[in-house]
């Protein structure tokens, strides 16, 4: 049976971005030895996207981190020293920015709009 999910995140800097993660996004941390961390998330869910609406190909991925107050959160994370990038948008599903973790990864913040499945039982 599955019981859980790995994300990774391929970074140019690694190491500055572990730290983002860990200091900033204040996520808990198991240390697996020669500096790699691994990271608790917080719940998760999938959401499954068709191709032909975006011009996203086929076998892309994306991580979102979702919040229940985009405007807080984006104060909160900035007095940390993140780069929030640009405004937030409405974008019918939920309120977006982009949060950009060092290393040249960029992450889609959003406050959600839609029914979220994060919180199910079973």
């Amino acid at each position: 049976m599955i019981t859980s999910v790995h994300t990774l995140i391929y970074a140019d800097d690694p190491d500055a971005a572990r730290a983002f993660f860990r200091d900033v996004l204040g996520f808990t941390v198991v240390d697996d030895g020669g500096g790699w961390l691994i990271f608790k998330l917080p719940p998760a869910e999938l959401g499954v996207h068709p191709t032909d609406t975006g011009g996203v190909p086929t076998g892309t991925a994306a991580l979102s981190l979702m919040c229940d107050d985009i405007e807080k959160t984006v104060v909160e994370l900035r007095e940390k020293g993140a780069t929030v990038s640009g405004e937030i948008h409405d974008r019918g599903y939920g309120l977006v920015t982009s949060i950009t973790v060092p290393g040249g990864v960029t992450l889609e913040l959003y406050e959600p709009r839609h029914a979220t499945a994060f919180n199910l039982d079973g």
